[in-house]
């Protein structure tokens, strides 16, 4: 398991990976507190996550899964030139399998 998470997540100049899915799990446990505002969603016609305000995304997790179906990335992304790139619609959880979605302001 990897994460990467761009300089607009996390307060470093850098952007940051972490390897091992301990040290991730720990890390979105400390991030679960702003979970009430994360949606599923297609990004760029993969599902992840979507984090708004103000209808607006404000940071994405994007998942790559292994051929297991476990996840095996995860890149975390606020840079506002990023998420403009990245084609996001917010999916209604009930109709989840079947790809249901919505557009969400860029």
């Amino acid at each position: 398991m990897v994460l990467h998470a761009d300089a607009l997540v996390v307060p470093t100049p850098e952007p940051i990976t972490v390897r091992g899915a301990e040290p991730v799990a720990q890390g979105a446990m400390a991030a679960a507190a702003r979970a009430r505002f994360t949606g599923l969603a297609r990004l760029d016609g993969e599902f992840g996550l979507v984090m708004a305000s103000q209808g607006r995304p404000r940071l994405v997790l994007a998942f790559a899964f292994g051929a297991d179906g476990r996840i095996t990335r995860i890149d975390v992304v606020a840079e506002p030139e990023r998420l403009r790139g990245t084609e996001i619609a917010v999916v209604d959880p009930g109709q989840a399998e079947t790809g249901g979605a919505g557009e969400l302001a860029q």
